[in-house]
């Protein structure tokens, strides 16, 4: 569990990290270079969930060797189907990461949701329904890594 100390929010305990896939922590099927060593980095104070439909087949080979739970939701619903999935690991103690309309409920309701403006762009909702956005995935690692950028963006 990692926790940062946001003045005037208090403090903010994470223990989950859940993503979504494509747009997100993977392009056009392919994991983005720097994210899996990231998450194994990160994996002994940090658990890792991806959910995804799995658009191109290729979660399971994509995120081998990585630190993850890999959860495979059928098409339909995503959005709710991934709330379950917040939901089960626990709203409250995750940082939710995604890009689009599907991933606007986990954005919403995770304790921080966090909107990535990647390769495949950005879904207003989901921008709308985060409390941070970011310009590439690594820096979501960052925000672990120099606790301090989280604190600049959120404190009130």
């Amino acid at each position: 569990m990692i926790c940062v100390e946001i003045p005037g929010i208090g403090p903010v305990r994470i223990q989950n990290v859940m993503f979504d896939f494509n747009g997100t922590i993977a392009a056009d099927g392919r994991l983005l270079d720097g994210v899996g060593p990231a998450m194994n980095r990160l994996a002994p104070q940090l658990d890792f969930h991806v959910v995804t439909a799995d658009t191109f087949g290729s979660v399971q080979a994509q995120l081998g060797g990585v630190k993850t739970e890999v959860v495979c939701i059928s098409n339909q619903d995503q959005d709710r189907k991934k709330l379950d999935v917040l939901n089960r690991i626990g709203a409250d103690t995750t940082m939710a990461v995604g890009n689009g309309v599907n991933d606007a409920l986990m954005l919403k309701h995770a304790r921080l949701g966090v909107a990535v403006l990647g390769a495949e762009g950005m879904a207003l909702p989901a921008l709308m329904s985060a409390d941070v956005m970011i310009r590439h995935i690594l820096d979501v690692f960052a925000f672990f890594e120099k606790p301090k950028r989280l604190i600049s963006t959120l404190r009130n």
